[in-house]
């Protein structure tokens, strides 16, 4: 019976991801479409992570290696950390539940910016623990607030950077200065899982700060610029002691072997990001030009997703939008009604959306 089980699971929200290609096709009955809502690689995986893929499927039968050792070799070689520095889950946001479980009692509270990242909130909830948001300024993280907000009972102060939905990112040496008001006790988490798009020289050194021993954890993920986001693998990078803690709440076997296989061949083909990087650049260029003719706001993004304000409800655009194949993310569940989350994709996406949305817009 429903009334057994904890009380706080009766308030936790389900995550709700962009509305999937397959579930338009049946709704509208549409068989052209092009989905830009949930921040994926229009590019798709390296050639060679899908043939290496291929190739393991043979071997599918079989438990994969829980510890993920070969992944964790290559990773530790690529990123330049000992393999003990590193954690793996199915997406970076199994690691996120796992960091409530290991540092979270119902008597502690998590620090978050308002909007981001609704995960971070999910870990804290289903810990029972309440949370502290603190409004962005300029759609960027405000650190100084943050700061302001950690109180005896914060435990985890999390910072998306860039920031979801807004694109935003603080710089290190913002970063560092509020590390370096933090109290030991709080853990600083940076969820960098557009790590990759970022061509700001000031954006981070959290690397440099794990190796420090500083009390952080860097999250990345490849399910964004490797295109591997439907094998659901992500990682931490930590402090070993941090790093032993997660480890002894992981799951057991839960990154697969497959998904394991694709990451490491991801990891031997650099041309993946340089060409992934290269169309973002594009995108961007081509999405600031466009929506600068049609008047229409934005802001300017380190990521892969451009934080639109139409200037109108942003359901009744979605709704447009989808009815004509193209899907976006509205801003509403962010708590921002005028704002759309689009995803920047190949250039013909690109354009689609744009004539498209000029089109619901009447512009």
């Amino acid at each position: 019976m429903a009334t057994n089980c904890r009380k706080c699971v009766l308030n936790l929200r389900p995550y709700v991801p962009g509305k999937p290609i397959e579930e338009v096709k049946r709704e509208f009955g549409l068989t052209d479409i092009i989905k830009l809502a949930s921040n994926e690689n229009p590019l798709g995986p390296s050639p060679v992570a899908l043939d290496a893929m291929r190739a393991a499927l043979e071997n599918i039968a079989l438990y994969p290696e829980g510890s993920c050792f070969e992944l964790r070799q290559a990773l530790a070689k690529h990123l330049d950390v000992e393999p003990d520095m590193l954690t793996f889950g199915a997406g970076a946001d199994e690691v996120i539940r796992e960091l409530g479980v290991v540092y979270l009692e119902n008597d502690d509270e998590i620090v978050q910016g308002n909007p981001t990242f609704s995960q971070y909130e999910g870990a804290s909830d289903v810990m029972e623990c309440p949370v502290q948001r603190v409004p962005l300024a300029d759609w960027t993280h405000d650190l100084k607030p943050m700061l302001a907000a950690v109180n005896e009972r914060t435990k985890m102060l999390f910072i998306a950077n860039p920031n979801n939905p807004t694109g935003t990112i603080v710089n290190a040496d913002q970063v560092e200065a509020l590390m370096d008001g933090l109290p030991e006790r709080c853990l600083l988490v940076l969820d960098e899982a557009y790590y990759d798009y970022v061509d700001d020289p000031a954006y981070t050194r959290s690397i440099e700060w794990v190796k420090q021993g500083r009390n952080v954890i860097a999250l990345r993920t490849f399910s964004k610029i490797y295109g591997l986001a439907g094998l659901r693998i992500g990682y931490g990078i930590a402090p070993k002691s941090i790093i032993d803690l997660l480890e002894r709440v992981r799951l057991p076997f839960n990154v697969n072997s497959i998904a394991q296989v694709g990451a490491i061949a991801s990891l031997g083909d650099p041309e993946q990001v340089t060409r992934t990087r290269a169309q973002n650049r594009r995108s961007k260029e081509y999405l600031y030009r466009e929506l600068d003719k049609m008047g229409i706001g934005y802001t300017p993004t380190q990521a892969n997703f451009l934080w639109i304000d139409v200037g109108r409800d942003c359901v009744q655009v979605f709704r447009e939008l989808l009815k004509r194949g193209v899907i976006v993310r509205t801003g509403d569940i962010f708590g921002s009604p005028t704002h759309i989350r689009v995803t920047t994709g190949t250039d013909d996406q690109n354009e689609r959306f744009i004539a498209t949305l000029r089109e619901v817009l009447a512009l």
